[in-house]
């Protein structure tokens, strides 16, 4: 399983572009209804899931969550004493006409670079698909990718 810690205390909380892309993971008993309760608990709070990627073994899930308020959430989750942990996270905007999944994947090879995740959002601001990735290096993948062109959002582009 990635690195995932619960804070980012050696992390840069920015970007000169904007705010780093937060992911929240939150571990989940394996019984049904626990996913929908955790989606209203959000929804009840005005926090909106913009990304999710389950993964479901026989002791619990493990949820990856971009939201449109993560400091808000994690803060709930701390309340609720809900498991959780936090890391920054790439979203790549692939458009259709010119940087497609292979473009991407090979830019990230070419700075040597290994993929631990990575998984689709359910929004996409500019109207293309949008690619979450968890690399070695946040910070040497965001500036290899904006280097060959890619759109690097940063969570201002995602919250509304």
């Amino acid at each position: 399983m990635p690195e995932e810690t619960p804070a980012l205390k050696n992390a840069p909380a920015t970007r000169p572009e904007g705010t780093a892309i937060r992911q929240l993971s939150v571990f989940l008993q394996n019984r049904v209804g626990a996913l929908m309760a955790l989606t209203k608990l959000l929804q009840d709070h005005s926090i909106e899931i913009l990304g999710i990627s389950m993964q479901d073994t026989t002791e619990m899930t493990l949820v990856r969550l971009i939201l449109s308020d993560p400091e808000g959430a994690g803060l709930l989750f701390i309340e609720r004493g809900i498991p959780h942990a936090e890391c920054r996270i790439i979203v790549v905007e692939l458009s259709e006409s010119r940087h497609r999944l292979a473009d991407c994947l090979s830019c990230l090879l070419a700075a040597e670079l290994n993929i631990e995740f990575c998984y689709a959002l359910l929004v996409r601001p500019g109207g293309f698909p949008l690619l979450a990735v968890h690399c070695d290096d946040v910070d040497i993948g965001s500036d290899s990718l904006s280097k060959a062109g890619f759109r690097v959002l940063t969570q201002g582009d995602l919250s509304r």
